[in-house]
Formats: C-alpha cells, sequence, structure tokens
C-alpha cells in the first residue's frame, strides 16, 4: 500500500448487477392502475413517471425560460385540479425558505402549534425512506390508504382536464406533490398548514400562495447555483420572493449583504420584516429552552420557529402569546426587532418534543454509533462537523480496546463535494466510504427510492470522484505540522473544528467506495448492529486489501462511530436499512 491512506474500490460484482439495473430504470413504466385495485406502491411508481429523466433535465437547464412562467403554469394546474388560489387562503399557511435550516424551523414550529390542540399539515422535502412522509397530519406522515386515494383522484382529474393542444398533461414530480398536499390539507380541515419552499422562493411553485399568515427565512448560503444565482445576495432576492403585502415575515441574523436585500424586498412591497433575536434573549429569566434537535445551530432555526408560531397564534386570535420582555420595539441593522417575550409552557414542550429524521440524528447500536445528518452545504456541513465534534467529546470512552471513525459520504447535483470533503477531513476518520444514494444495487423492487433524474453511470463516477478528492485532501495533510495542535485539558472542550491529533494506524487509513448503500454498511457493521443483519455479504465484499484488513479492525474496534453526510438521499437510504419500521 503506498502512502499514508490507499485509493481502493469495491465493486463486489457491481458492474454486471448495475448494467441489469440501468436498464431497469432506463426509464419509467407507463402502467395505469383501476383506482380500486392500485395499490400504494403503484401509485409512488406512477408518480415516479412524473420525474424529469437526466437528459430532458440538462436540456431544460440550457434553455431555461421565463421563470414567471412557472408559476402561471402552476396556477393553471391548480385549477386545472378543481381548486383556485383563493381556496388556499382557508389553509392558514405558514411559509417557509432558506439555505439551511428550513425544514427544521418548520419542524419546530409545526410541533410548537399542535401542542396547542391545533390540526396541523405540514408539506416538506425531500423525503427520507417513504414519499408519503412529504405530507404530514398532526406530525405523522399520510398513510399509505390516504396516500393511494388522493393521488389517483388528483391524477385522473388532471388527465382528464389535459388540453388537447398541449403536449404536457402532467405536472412534474414535486409540482403534483404539492398540489396534493393542498388537496388534502384542505379536505382533513386541518387549522393550519406549515409549508416548505422546495427550491428558492419567488419562483418555487409553492409560491402560489397569495395570503399565508407569516413567511419565514432561515439562514441562508450557497445551493443551487444553476437555478438561484452564485452569490448569497442573488440567493437572498429569490427567497425574499416569498413576501407579500401585509403579511408579516421574520429572519434570523444574515451578513450584511443578503440581510440589505431582504430589506429592501420587503420595503418594495410593504411586506413587515423582522429579526429574530437570539435564543439567549428568550431564554432570559426564566429556565434554559431544551430542544428535540441537537447542534448548537438548532438554536437559531428554534428562535426562528417561535416567532413564526407566536406571530400565526396572535393574528388568529389565540390568547397564550407568552409574557413580552420589552416594552418598546427595538432596531438592530435598520430592521426591527421581533419582539423579546417569555415563551409558554406549550412553546417549551413543542420545542422539547420536536423530531425530524436525519437532522442531527444519532442511533446507538451496541459498539456502534451512527451520526445521520443531511448536510449538503458548505455551512451546513460546517455545523454538522461541529455538532459531530461535540458528539465525540461528550461520548463515553472505552476502558479498552480502539475507537475507530467512519465517514459515509455521498454529494449530488453540481454541489462543490471537494469543498464540503475539505470540511471533514480534520475530523480524523480511519475510513472514508462513498456510495450512491442506492439502497440495493437493483431500486426497482423499491419505488420510494427510485430516481430517474441521474443515469447510474452518473452516480458511480461521482462517487470515484469523491474518493479522488479525498485521497488528495489525504495527501495535503499527510505532513504531520498540520496536526499539531494536541488534545484539550481534562474538562475543557475544543473550540476549533479541529478535533485533537491521535496516533494513526497505517492499516487503518482506506478509502473505498461501494455500489449500493446496503454493501457499504454490511462492511462498516461487519454484522455487529443487533437490527442491521442482512444476509451474508458476498465474498467479493472483502477482495480488496482496505475492506480486508479494515474488516479486522471494525470487527475488534471497542467503539466504531459512523458520520453518514453530505445528501439528505443517503441518510434516507441508510435509516431506511437501520430502520425498518420506517418502510412500514
Amino acid at each position: 500500500m503506498k502512502g499514508a491512506r490507499s485509493l481502493a474500490t469495491c465493486w463486489t460484482g457491481a458492474e454486471k448487477v448495475l448494467g441489469i439495473a440501468a436498464m431497469e430504470q432506463s426509464g419509467p413504466s407507463t402502467r395505469t392502475f383501476s383506482v380500486k385495485t392500485a395499490s400504494f406502491q403503484d401509485a409512488v411508481r406512477t408518480l415516479n413517471t412524473l420525474q424529469t429523466n437526466a437528459g430532458y433535465l440538462e436540456q431544460v437547464k440550457r434553455q431555461r425560460g421565463d421563470p414567471q412562467m412557472q408559476l402561471d403554469a402552476m396556477k393553471l394546474y391548480l385549477a386545472r385540479s378543481g381548486l383556485q388560489v383563493e381556496d388556499l387562503d382557508q389553509l392558514n399557511i405558514i411559509h417557509v425558505t432558506g439555505t439551511k435550516g428550513k425544514g427544521s424551523t418548520c419542524a419546530f414550529t409545526e410541533r410548537i402549534l399542535r401542542s396547542y390542540g391545533l390540526k396541523t399539515g405540514f408539506f416538506s422535502s425531500p423525503h427520507l425512506v417513504q414519499v408519503r412522509e412529504r405530507i404530514r397530519i398532526n406530525g405523522q406522515p399520510i398513510s399509505p390508504e390516504l396516500f393511494t386515494k388522493h393521488f389517483w383522484h388528483l391524477y385522473h382529474r388532471l388527465e382528464e382536464t389535459k388540453d388537447s393542444s398541449s403536449c404536457v398533461s402532467m405536472p412534474a414530480y414535486f409540482r403534483f406533490l404539492t398540489l396534493m398536499a393542498f388537496h388534502i390539507f384542505l379536505q382533513e380541515k386541518v387549522d393550519l398548514a406549515v409549508v416548505e419552499v422546495g427550491i428558492g422562493g419567488a419562483y418555487d411553485c409553492t409560491n402560489i400562495i397569495r395570503k399565508p399568515v407569516v413567511c419565514g427565512i432561515s439562514s441562508l448560503g450557497i445551493d443551487h447555483t444553476s437555478l438561484l444565482g452564485d452569490t448569497v445576495e442573488a440567493i437572498a432576492w429569490q427567497k425574499g420572493g416569498i413576501f407579500k403585502c401585509g403579511v408579516p415575515a421574520f429572519t434570523v441574523l444574515q451578513p450584511d449583504g443578503p440581510l440589505a436585500v431582504l430589506r429592501d424586498r420587503a420595503q418594495q412591497i410593504s411586506c413587515p420584516l423582522y429579526l429574530c433575536p437570539s435564543l439567549e434573549a428568550l431564554e432570559e429569566g426564566g429556565p434554559p429552552l431544551t430542544l428535540g434537535l441537537e447542534g448548537e445551530h438548532q438554536r437559531s432555526n428554534a428562535a426562528l420557529a417561535l416567532q413564526l408560531a407566536r406571530c400565526w397564534l396572535q393574528q388568529k386570535g389565540h390568547q397564550g402569546l407568552g409574557e413580552l420582555k420589552m416594552s418598546r420595539p427595538s432596531v438592530l441593522r435598520q430592521m426591527p426587532l421581533a419582539p423579546v417575550f417569555q415563551p409558554t409552557s406549550h412553546m417549551r414542550h413543542g420545542l422539547r418534543d420536536t423530531e425530524w429524521l436525519g437532522r442531527t440524528q444519532t442511533l446507538r447500536r451496541g459498539p456502534l454509533t451512527w451520526y445521520l445528518d443531511g448536510a449538503h452545504t458548505v455551512s451546513s456541513v460546517q455545523a454538522c462537523v461541529r455538532w459531530f465534534r461535540q458528539a465525540l467529546y461528550r461520548s463515553q470512552r472505552p476502558s479498552r480496546g480502539r475507537e475507530v471513525r467512519v465517514l459515509l459520504f455521498n454529494s449530488t447535483g453540481n454541489r462543490d463535494s471537494e469543498a464540503l470533503l475539505k470540511l471533514l477531513q480534520p475530523c480524523q476518520f480511519d475510513y472514508a466510504v462513498f456510495c450512491p444514494n442506492l439502497t440495493e444495487v437493483s431500486s426497482a423492487s423499491n419505488a420510494d427510492q427510485q430516481n430517474f433524474m441521474v443515469t447510474l453511470d452518473q452516480v458511480l463516477l461521482r462517487c470515484l470522484a469523491h474518493q479522488q478528492h479525498w485521497s488528495h485532501l489525504d495527501e495535503e495533510l499527510a505532513s504531520p505540522d498540520l496536526w499539531s495542535p494536541t488534545s484539550p485539558e481534562q474538562g475543557d472542550e475544543p473550540t476549533s473544528l479541529l478535533l485533537a491529533s491521535r496516533p494513526r494506524h497505517p492499516h487503518s487509513t482506506g478509502s473505498l467506495v461501494f455500489s449500493c448503500i446496503s454493501h457499504a454498511l454490511q462492511w462498516i457493521s461487519q454484522g455487529r448492529d443487533p437490527v442491521f443483519q442482512p444476509p451474508s455479504p458476498p465474498p467479493s465484499l472483502l477482495a480488496h486489501p482496505v475492506a480486508g484488513s479494515g474488516a479486522g479492525v471494525l470487527r475488534e474496534a471497542a467503539a466504531v462511530h459512523v458520520l453518514v453526510t453530505g445528501s439528505l438521499h443517503l441518510v434516507g437510504g441508510v435509516l431506511k436499512l437501520l430502520d425498518p419500521s420506517l418502510s412500514q
């Protein structure tokens, strides 16, 4: 083995198997089903036919037209489905966008308002295990039966109302689910709906909402640059597109540039925009708030959620808003500061009881601890590293035996995976494992995990590129001078992102690429996870020297810490295998 780390690839016979999978995924099925006999999986497979295939997606990106036409088209789809935009006013919507933390903010907000006894709807994306997770009633994904019923009703309604002069009768995947969510929330007579923007804001299909009760913007950063622009200011302009005249809006503290863009955007349409005070300001004079989601960055999301929930309650004439701590409004960064108030017991319970899978989530299984976080931008990966580092620092050290750290990573789209991996490098993983977001080598039997927007060749080549980036970064860090920081003093928590240096073991510093998540987890867990117990792995799984020697290290380790990050889809595939109950 050359150098400190070895470049290894475990195909496990994947070339042949993936060839079959490629044929199975070459195009969506065009079968139709009777509503009475159609199963949930039939509905999901048909929904998948609305995904944009990889080749067409590239063509659309090159030929993108007026984005306002996309919103107009969404309004037409809504009308064809039997609703008008005015009907959505009944849903008492909380509309939330942002680059990172918008899903967690929505989860906090929904849980707070549910603790007041309100019936909630919650539309989010993407899903982790099953597509019905995207549409929730009272915090629970809608049942397969309810999903199937509403899917076919909407699907056939759109088929019946298609224009013969148009070749496109169906909205694309995300648009269809957005329409479906609106119909379900109205049918279920929810008291409110928390709606998470898909991408951006101004031209996102959720932005046909004309009269939300309140809007929120979580932390901004760089993501989806091909659609939103390559500066934070350009992205802020897109996100501010959800502001509506006279509708209160809240944002967390942002850098000066994007904050100024949001302020100007709000002023142009007479939207009252407020800056959220910190969670510390709300805690002052009372007991500290306990959050159901781990990580220091969740405090910003919780602060925004408290303002959104309180504003919604106030707008709807509810009592129990929390006692105001400041009698006069104050101004910060030329923006009015949102109220500083004492959170009520309902608010406290809501924050404490919030669950949001795949975000700073920890699963402890015997000697294995899985750390799951779908971070996929530079700023969110930085937050993930801080959380992982703090969790390791707090974890109980084994009295004897070795600890092993493993990274399981994938990144999709046009994201700069090298920049993300560079942020993860200082964690000093013993193994870096890369695989596509495919639960099994063939996903044909699992409709929820199918993705026609990329080809199998593309995802495997991307995994190899990740491995090469990691190897190059490793070579840059080979000098021992770069690892000069020593272990923190007893009782002190390290303050930098760089973990304290540990002795290195030349036999345990490999990187590997597997053809699917299942094979990657089989190698990492070595049968030691009491829940994940797949059939015996194929012999070729240990064919490469790094895989073979590493298997022995993982079997004998006293503790194995596995960080899964880079993609929410990867985290979803891992959760599907580690927690089978999520698929039921």
